[in-house]
């Protein structure tokens, strides 16, 4: 062992910052090493106490020496200060999901596919367990990790760095093994996700702790990787699996396999001993099988498995479909199934006072996990399956995540029991609902309904909606509580008087969500629109409104014809449109919206944001002037479009230092390669 790897200090002795520098150095590259042997080679050199010991003479320096604490320090792997909101990160390449299939006469269609447009009588796949977590994606520079950030939309996704860190499972540096250096630049992606050990223990102290337990070990997972207290994130004890390489500067894999075995070298934990070459659809279906049969033995949960065309040229030939690749696919496995019975029905009202029934179960263990409630979706499914209350059921937990009522077991019926109906009034509020011809939909028709509120209002707050910073949840609940709004114009009447008052509000948080409130009163009108939550309108579809109209009330008064002359708007969105803006509730609202100052018209369209209109363009290597995300985004506003990958259709290939595949690609088809500096000049 050596003195690098088991470096000893007596910090009380360390008076002057060159010392103590010198020694934060030594501990923590110590502590990154010794990381590496334990959690991704399994292999460790030290006792942990010997570890501990380690940690907290860096922890100890650190406090001594503040200013020399650093982003990658390992003592960040334990959590910092609570944050306000965990913003966004665009993905450098979009981060797309793969097509999900539960029939193996599907995954033959798609090797019969893939054959055939590859002009082979054989594929290889790499064959992966499909895990149950949240997708990520982790961003290094120069070794050191700079961001971590959940899929979100694809393109878009939450800033989860700080809990990322915590995950001691990723290397906060990347390491240098049996001689294959890092990458300048690198975009990993991987699985988060909670051990089943880990969650049962959680939802037992959440149990003792009065707190309702979370569902599944995915949800587990997520609920904590999006924590803005990263020190609960850290004692939720989360682990990783990575799982692709998108962007390695320098670095060009042939295979996937090759990929999944690199990423161990720079530090990372990859499932390689689950992982498995097939070569073609038979081996990749007895892979599956296998697994299947398995799966209840493995320490955490998989829902599938993923087959992955290994040659990555081949990857590349395929191509992209618009949500998800062409060269892989995910194989789910049957859903799991238990019965109980079925206690009662209750009724939920959602944000937009639609009714869901509820059945209310005996607590029932399905893969491990405790069923008590299920969703019934609507009158018209209760009818067609004919579930009673009082009835034994199936149920199953669909995608191994969602439990649902499949149907009931009528040979167990005693006579006792009982035909569901739905309620004739609201019953949060004692509202008149409107129930659908087909009995699909039941909806409370008072938008002042109490059970609507509290969902609407957070809604509304939310960075889609007006994008209010520090109007989480848990604020609008306490606001809501103390009677301090009613509606979306009240929230523009608080006071810092009003809020001063709260618990938890200082005079100067309050000053900072007031001033916040003020500022989202300049916020795009498609915002507006979104935030009042239009039932069945989208963000994309708001925009596509604001665009089309112009106005709030021009849109007010469009006529169902009207509406349904846009391409992105069929019957019945347009009926739900026409439906909201004939409530005189809704109607009263934006009156008082309008005079509290907001945004009710759309910014004109200058000329120059359709220069791009009609053109596809790919970004490759390293940009060194402008962020990727920044040079995407202006391409966007003067109507072009961004694509990550290169064909017949793309204009320009934007190429920086490290451009690989996609260069060769676009010199390969005659595609315009610009560098930076001429995209610039175009961009001018």
């Amino acid at each position: 062992m050596t003195q690098e790897t088991k470096p000893n200090f007596d910090v009380e002795k360390i008076k002057s910052k060159k010392e103590a520098k010198v020694a934060i150095k030594k501990l923590s590259d110590a502590i990154h090493h010794h990381n590496y042997r334990y959690y991704i080679l399994d292999s460790p050199v030290i006792t942990d106490s010997e570890y501990d010991r380690f940690l907290l003479q860096l922890q100890e320096l650190e406090e001594k020496f503040p200013k020399l604490k650093i982003a990658t320090s390992p003592t960040q792997q334990i959590g910092g200060a609570p944050r306000e909101e965990l913003g966004f990160v665009t993905h450098p390449i979009p981060m797309v999901s793969l097509k999900t299939v539960y029939d193996e006469a599907v995954v033959r269609s798609f090797d019969e596919t893939v054959r055939s447009d590859l002009g082979i009588s054989e594929v290889e796949y790499v064959a992966e367990p499909k895990f149950d977590g949240l997708a990520v994606e982790l961003v290094y520079e120069k070794g050191n990790l700079v961001v971590a950030s959940t899929r979100g939309d694809g393109t878009t996704g939450e800033n989860v760095t700080a809990n990322i860190k915590t995950i001691k499972e990723v290397p906060l540096v990347l390491m240098s093994h049996e001689g294959t250096s890092p990458p300048g630049n690198l975009v990993v992606r991987g699985e988060v996700y909670m051990s089943y050990a880990r969650f049962n223990e959680l939802n037992k102290k959440r149990e003792e702790e009065g707190e309702s337990r979370f569902a599944n070990p995915r949800n587990a997972a997520a609920g904590s990787l999006r924590q803005l207290d990263s020190t609960v994130t850290a004692k939720r004890t989360l682990q990783i699996f990575l799982y692709g390489v998108a962007e390695a500067t320098g670095y060009s894999f042939k295979t996937q396999w090759e990929a999944l075995h690199t990423l161990p070298k720079w530090g990372f934990k990859v499932n390689t001993k689950h992982a498995r070459i097939c070569k073609g659809i038979d081996e990749a279906l007895d892979y599956h099988r296998e697994v299947d049969e398995k799966r209840d033995d493995l320490p955490y949960e998989i829902d599938g498995v993923v087959f992955k065309v290994n040659d990555i040229a081949d990857q590349e030939r395929l191509g992209m479909r618009a949500r998800d690749p062409r060269w892989a696919i995910a194989y789910k496995f049957k859903a799991r199934q238990a019965t109980t019975q079925l206690l009662d029905i209750t009724v939920q009202v959602g944000r937009t006072g639609r009714l869901t029934p509820v059945a209310e179960l005996a607590t029932v263990n399905i893969g491990g996990v405790e069923v008590s409630r299920a969703s019934l979706h609507n009158l018209s499914e209760i009818e067609r399956k004919d579930i009673r209350i009082g009835d034994t059921v199936v149920v199953e937990r669909a995608g191994d995540v969602i439990p649902q009522v499949v149907g009931p077991i009528e040979a167990k019926r005693s006579g006792s029991e009982k035909v569901f109906k739905m309620p004739k009034s609201c019953p949060v509020c004692g509202g008149e609902i409107s129930i659908t011809s087909d009995k699909r939909s039941a909806t409370c028709m008072n938008s002042l309904c109490p059970a609507q509120l509290r969902r609407s209002i957070t809604h509304f707050v939310s960075r889609g909606g007006m994008d209010i910073e520090g109007f989480g949840h848990k604020r609008v609940e306490q606001i809501i509580d103390a009677g301090l709004i009613s509606s979306f114009a009240s929230i523009y009447s608080l006071t810092v008087e009003d809020l001063s008052n709260l618990e938890r509000f200082g005079e100067r948080s309050a000053q900072g969500l007031v001033d916040e409130i003020a500022k989202s009163k300049n916020q795009p009108f498609h915002r507006l629109l979104f935030g009042m939550g239009i039932p069945l309108v989208g963000s994309q579809t708001a925009k596509v409104l604001a665009r089309e109209f112009g106005s709030m009330e021009k849109l007010m008064e469009a006529q169902l014809f009207e509406l349904l002359q846009i391409d992105s708007v069929g019957p019945e969105v347009a009926q739900s449109i026409s439906q909201f803006f004939a409530d005189e509730n809704v109607r009263n609202t934006i009156s008082e919206l309008t005079l509290a100052g907001l945004t009710m018209t759309a910014e004109e369209e200058t000329s120059t944001e359709q220069t791009f209109a009609g053109m596809t363009f790919v970004f490759t290597g390293t940009l060194t002037k402008l962020k990727r995300n920044e040079a995407a985004s202006l391409v966007e506003k003067m109507g072009g479009k961004i694509s990550s990958s290169v064909s017949k259709k793309t204009t320009y290939v934007v190429a920086g230092p490290g451009a690989g595949s996609k260069l060769k690609k676009a010199q390969q088809l005659g595609v315009t390669v610009l560098t930076e500096d001429e995209f610039a000049d175009l961009i001018k």
